[in-house]
């Protein structure tokens, strides 16, 4: 069997450091908001090249709550897309904004700064206050055209980087781009802890307070809560596991680019679309998604062999029936929904044996 994703290997190779850094906490007795987060939260924005973070409860609170700081709400509207997990656009829900999607690019999968122009020019009504673009599968989105163009039209940029942890564009990590970065930490992620966790990263002296007050019921002191916040927090546990795997990010990374490369030369002889890595990108594939208008069968027949496979994402967010109030029909997203049928993630994660990586080529000969 090549299982889709196994933890335990990358444990494995650091479970003492993982042992005494739990244990440190354990042995000091503070479990919420102590030295461990506060120290992780300067390690991993420096690690962005920004200036400050805050540790969160998960991805989907660290993109919530870097919204409400930039003060979406009611009546407002912030442009994403559809081809990503569900809490991209829940987020923007969770705000009281609405979330209005545009098409991506056929080959990154991530948002078309085209489609953006478009739907801004021809939108008369000033709602759209923000723009979410998604680096997504661990390749950044086409950052500097959707910064230009949010300049010209005056609106803010949050990064949705929970897929894309070290990632790069002209040579700078993704989350600095724009006003806010925000992270996810669970366990599947390239970073990721051992339960759930996230973060949001800026430059901003004044965004960083705010969310500092937001993720923990607007407490400025003790009983003294100058805002409406929530309880979001990332704990002593999971940021202390935290600081030991962000030692190995770079070289996890550097693995997972090494694997890709290794499927793409096995596989470049397939009818198969591979993933590409534009010019000006470090693409850290926190997953292998290939392309097929075959895939369903693919899929069954890899199942078949023993080989695991998942799909992300099958159903595009403005087709889902929780966001039916918006009112988008099939054919509105064309290309989106296009690869929503032709995607499939194959087995990859850095301590992938190049073995199986070797049978899952193996059986893709066979279907093909």
């Amino acid at each position: 069997m090549v299982p889709f994703l196994d933890l335990t290997r990358q444990y494995k190779g650091i479970e003492e450091e993982i042992l005494s850094a739990t244990r440190r906490v354990y042995e000091k007795g503070r479990f919420v908001l102590g030295e461990e987060v506060s120290a992780l939260e300067k390690e991993f924005a420096h690690y962005c090249g920004v200036r400050y973070g805050v540790g969160v409860s998960s991805g989907t609170t660290a993109l919530y709550l870097a919204l409400k700081t930039v003060g979406m709400g009611e009546g407002d509207e912030v442009v994403t897309v559809a081809n990503s997990f569900i809490a991209t656009a829940l987020a923007v829900s969770f705000t009281g904004a609405k979330p209005i999607f545009v098409d991506i690019n056929p080959e990154t999968y991530t948002m078309d700064p085209n489609a953006l122009e478009h739907l801004l020019k021809r939108r008369k009504k000033r709602k759209i206050k923000a723009i979410l673009p998604v680096h997504l599968y661990g390749h950044p989105a086409e950052i500097d055209a959707i910064m230009e163009i949010a300049n010209r039209y005056d609106l803010m940029v949050i990064e949705d980087a929970c897929q894309a942890h070290g990632a790069e564009f002209d040579g700078k990590r993704v989350g600095s781009f724009g006003v806010l970065g925000c992270f996810s930490f669970y366990p599947t992620k390239n970073l990721g802890a051992y339960g759930d966790g996230g973060m949001v990263v800026t430059d901003h002296k004044g965004l960083y307070e705010k969310l500092r007050l937001l993720r923990c019921y607007g407490e400025k002191k003790k009983y003294q809560h100058i805002l409406k916040g929530v309880n979001s927090r990332l704990d002593e546990v999971q940021a202390a596991i935290l600081r030991v795997k962000l030692r190995y990010l770079d070289q996890w990374n550097e693995g997972r680019r090494r694997k890709a490369q290794t499927y793409t030369t096995m596989l470049r002889f397939s009818p198969l679309l591979l993933p590409v890595e534009m010019e000006e990108a470090r693409h850290v594939y926190h997953l292998f998604v290939i392309r097929t208008r075959r895939r369903n069968s693919l899929q069954t027949f890899l199942r078949g062999k023993g080989i695991e496979t998942l799909i992300h994402y099958p159903i595009p967010i403005h087709l889902q029936k929780a966001y039916r109030e918006l009112r988008y029909r099939r054919g509105d997203l064309p290309l989106t929904e296009q690869i929503s049928r032709e995607i499939l993630s194959l087995p990859f994660f850095p301590e992938l044996r190049d073995e199986e990586m070797g049978e899952v080529a193996r059986q893709m000969g066979h279907f093909f």
